[in-house]
């Protein structure tokens, strides 16, 4: 009998412990190509990952979102692996610590727009701001 609502085996891996692991309806992340979303039965895919949020789309309507600052992505048999040196849970993320280093960045840029370490040290912040849920303007 098939499974009535069928789901994909998830995991978060980086080089310290599994960040994330459990099951989901719908895994969506950001490739080097651009956003691609994962359901049950998809093809198999490598691809890479920059910075980006990762998003599980849980059974129950509830989500688990990740802070993934570069990668990998793996998908094969209804089982998506993110591998990343660096990625973060909400409740990990130090939301002072981002805002100190958000604003750092956006002085580094203020005097070069296109220093490519500032906008890399803009973007990781940003994004753990918004994975922790805390509105930037």
């Amino acid at each position: 009998m098939a499974d009535a609502n069928p789901t994909l085996e998830v995991q978060v891996v980086s080089p310290e412990r599994v960040l994330y692991e459990g099951r989901a309806e719908m895994v969506v992340c950001r490739t080097a190509d651009g956003e691609i979303a994962f359901l049950p039965g998809h093809v198999p895919l490598l691809g890479s990952l920059g910075i980006a949020k990762v998003r599980a789309l849980l059974p129950g309507q509830d989500e688990q979102v990740i802070a993934v600052h570069g990668g990998f992505v793996e998908v094969s048999h209804d089982r998506v692996i993110v591998l990343s040196d660096v990625a973060e849970l909400p409740e990990q993320i130090d939301v002072a610590r981002a805002e100190a280093s958000r604003a750092r960045a956006q002085a580094a840029l203020a005097s070069d727009e296109t220093d490519e370490e500032a906008l890399a040290a803009l973007a990781r912040a940003d994004l753990r701001l918004d994975v922790a849920g805390v509105t930037t303007s």
